[in-house]
């Protein structure tokens, strides 16, 4: 099979790879570059936990071709902190207790950061619409909401 030569930003920095044709770029983010943070949830664009944001935009890496990031820039949530500190958003989830298992967590803080790069003042409907992507079975959702929404209150989410 013929490999194809990629170069995109990752998390701020220039990477480059070459991938299988037909590899999506949850595989290529976690088994070329190393970057565990996309969970593999469902496979099928169904859970969210795979969310990244390409050029800002919030995507389901699993169903994300690979080859279609060449030149783009990908973030996912090991480019939400700043060396040891936390991002304002993970430290609302922190703070509010909106994790459990964690296994969601990384698809729910990239959809409430794209949410909040573009409304830094959204409404609870707003925080439900944005996150409603992504399944989570531990929290009953109300905190993850809650943290979202005390981030943004808090001024705190563009950091």
């Amino acid at each position: 099979m013929t490999k194809t030569p990629l170069q995109f930003r990752h998390n701020g920095r220039d990477v480059a790879v070459f991938v299988d044709g037909g590899v999506n770029l949850l595989v290529a983010l976690r088994e070329l570059i190393g970057d565990m943070t996309p969970k593999f949830g469902c496979g099928q664009g169904g859970c969210g936990a795979c969310s990244v944001l390409i050029d800002g935009e919030l995507h389901l890496s699993c169903l994300t071709l690979a080859e279609t990031v060449n030149g783009r820039s990908i973030e996912t949530l090991d480019g939400l902190k700043d060396g040891p500190n936390l991002h304002p958003l993970q430290r609302a989830f922190m703070e509010q207790f909106a994790a459990q298992c964690g296994y969601c967590t990384p698809g729910m803080l990239m959809a409430a950061k794209a949410l909040l790069d573009r409304n830094p003042s959204p409404t609870r409907a707003e925080v439900i619409e944005a996150i409603s992507g992504n399944i989570c079975r531990c929290t009953g959702y109300e905190p993850i909401i809650n943290a979202v929404l005390a981030a943004a209150t808090s001024g705190r989410a563009r950091a």
